[in-house]
């Protein structure tokens, strides 16, 4: 092969793949990898100048035709990326590809990648899933829309402690945070695998997950089933509510004060004059009344080497 042909063959890899780079994302110490890692695989690399520019960027890539977009950045600009393609309605015509560089990387994790290095390994192998998209009102959210104590502990939970209690630890990080929460009046009505569910009360928190055992254990992610899983943990004393966490956790028991659903769709109203806060991948929202739901296998992603969906 000539040159020439050389020089065709890495443009339109550069044309087709593209990286969405936070240089913000976490403690900032990643641009110079993710950069040398897409020059090698192929990437064009943009970066981000502002919170939601992602959004741009990534309705600019599916007006370009790129059909690998990677994200490297954490759970925030993965959310803002996939705003950005289903604005584009490019679901269908791009594969995400998750570099992780943010503080918790869920999403990352959830799919077995655990470092840049293993994200850009994961693009390049192509192994690939379609995963359900949970939506709050219209907005995708990739793994979770979380309301009441910890939705402003979503970003902040420590790794350390998420691996060893699962993702209840935003529980025990809203608790040890702001012990004073009065509690979240919400009345909560979903249609459930058994039909009909209803709930109306004070409320901890309001756990909605595409996650497999989204409130248990770290494990891979199982966002394949068109369904969500919602929990509810009852408001109650602070050391009861972590004995509880732990005790669903480690033991697998059912605990008098957190119900766990499946749900297709559920709409959450306040009962309060204040609207509810959520955190949607831990990007902050404010709703009187939210209708939440689900769309099948709507976003492809690529899966590292290490992931299994489980049953």
């Amino acid at each position: 092969m000539t040159s020439g042909d050389t020089g065709s063959t890495d443009k339109m890899t550069k044309d087709t793949r593209r990286l969405i780079l936070n240089p913000m994302s976490g403690e900032g110490d990643h641009t110079e990898q993710a950069h040398q890692l897409a020059t090698d695989h192929g990437f064009q690399t943009v970066e981000t100048e502002r919170a939601g520019h992602a959004v741009g960027l990534a309705t600019q890539a599916a007006d370009d035709d790129v059909d690998l977009l990677a994200v490297c950045g954490g759970d925030g600009t993965v959310h803002e990326v996939v705003q950005g393609l289903v604005a584009a309605d490019a679901l269908e015509d791009v594969t995400l590809s998750i570099i992780p560089a943010g503080t918790a990387n869920i999403a990352a994790s959830a799919l077995g990648i655990e470092t840049v290095n293993d994200g850009f390994a994961a693009a390049e192998r192509g192994d690939t899933r379609r995963l359900d998209l949970g939506t709050a009102d219209g907005e995708p959210f990739v793994m979770s829309a979380i309301a009441g104590l910890p939705a402003a502990a979503s970003t902040t939970t420590s790794g350390e402690l998420k691996e060893r209690i699962g993702t209840l630890a935003f529980v025990i990080e809203g608790l040890r945070t702001a012990r004073e929460f009065d509690g979240l009046e919400v009345a909560v009505d979903a249609v459930a695998g058994d039909g009909e569910y209803a709930w109306q009360g004070e409320a901890l928190c309001l756990l909605i997950g595409t996650l497999r055992h989204f409130t248990g254990e770290n494990e891979p992610l199982n966002a394949q089933t068109g369904r969500l899983e919602v929990t509810i943990v009852d408001q109650m004393p602070p050391a009861d509510a972590i004995a509880e966490a732990v005790e669903r956790r480690l033991f697998s028991r059912e605990t008098p004060h957190v119900t766990t659903i499946e749900a297709s769709e559920l709409e959450v109203v306040a009962l309060e004059d204040e609207p509810v806060r959520f955190s949607l991948d831990g990007e902050h929202r404010k709703y009187e009344t939210v209708e939440i739901g689900v769309q099948p296998r709507a976003l492809r992603v690529c899966v590292g080497e290490e992931y299994s969906s489980g049953t």
